[in-house]
């Protein structure tokens, strides 16, 4: 949600894993090793990163999952409320539809007999 000012858990973890890594890249690379220790120290911090991204992706992937499984059974939910209307709806249409036919017959008749007393 970026534009509440509010961020995800998976990129909270994420920034702070990176910036981590950031951190001990610079501070390996600043520190007084030998060329070998520092690329040593570089391909495990590598391999952190590497991981932790990976875990990181995949707890993404499964809230991922988990809200769009969320997000069919509401639209279901919805689907069912709304035809549950329509088809009430119908059935209301059809009864005032047969209460306007009954009225006009019953008129008609009315007038007819009308009619018929009169002439």
């Amino acid at each position: 949600m970026c534009g509440t000012g509010r961020f995800s858990s998976g990129t909270v973890i994420l920034s702070f894993i990176l910036g981590g890594v950031a951190g001990a890249a610079v501070t390996a690379l600043l520190t007084p090793r030998s060329g070998p220790e520092t690329r040593e120290r570089l391909r495990e911090q590598a391999y952190y990163v590497k991981g932790e991204a990976s875990r990181v992706a995949d707890e993404v992937r499964d809230k991922a999952s988990e809200l769009l499984e969320k997000s069919k059974e509401l639209v279901e939910e919805k689907k069912a409320i709304l035809e549950s209307a329509l088809e009430a709806g119908k059935e209301a249409m059809e009864r005032e539809k047969e209460k306007l036919l009954t009225k006009i017959k019953r008129e008609a008749s009315e007038e007819a007999e009308e009619d018929y007393i009169a002439g």
